[in-house]
C-alpha cells in the first residue's frame, strides 16, 4: 500500500487549485512505499487538457516513484496519454480533481489500475 503525507497532499491540491482550469504536475518522491515530496520538472507544460512532461529535463534521482497531475474536470480516470506516461515512469500515479479536497484523489498503478494511497 501506498502512503501520502497530509502536507503533500494539501500541497498538490493547492497547487491544483492555482493551475485551474489548467492542469498541475509533477513527479512523486518516496521512501519506504512514503510519499513525502513532490518534484517540478522544469519546462513542464500546463494546458487545459494536459500536462507535458520533459523528462530529459529530470535529474537523476531514484526516490522518484511516479507522478501526480489534475484533471480539472474532476473525471479522476486516466486518459490514454496518462496510461502512456504511467508505462514509462514510475508504480505509482496519483490524478486529483474538483473539487480538490482530501477525497478527491485516485491512486493507479502501470497499467492504470485504482490502487489505495492512505493519507498520514
Amino acid at each position: 500500500m501506498w502512503l501520502i503525507r497530509r502536507n503533500i497532499l494539501r500541497m498538490i491540491l493547492e497547487a491544483s487549485k492555482d493551475s485551474y482550469p489548467k492542469e498541475f504536475g509533477a513527479l512523486l518522491r518516496a521512501e519506504d512505499n512514503v510519499i513525502y515530496e513532490i518534484s517540478m520538472v522544469p519546462g513542464t507544460i500546463q494546458g487545459d487538457r494536459h500536462t507535458m512532461f520533459f523528462m530529459f529535463n529530470k535529474a537523476v534521482d531514484f526516490s522518484i516513484v511516479g507522478s501526480v497531475h489534475s484533471h480539472p474536470s474532476g473525471v479522476l480516470i486516466p486518459s490514454d496519454d496518462d496510461l502512456h506516461m504511467f508505462g514509462n515512469w514510475g508504480p505509482i500515479h496519483i490524478i486529483v480533481g474538483t473539487p480538490f479536497n482530501e477525497t478527491s484523489f485516485q491512486g493507479f498503478d502501470r497499467a492504470g489500475n485504482p490502487v489505495p494511497v492512505r493519507v498520514i
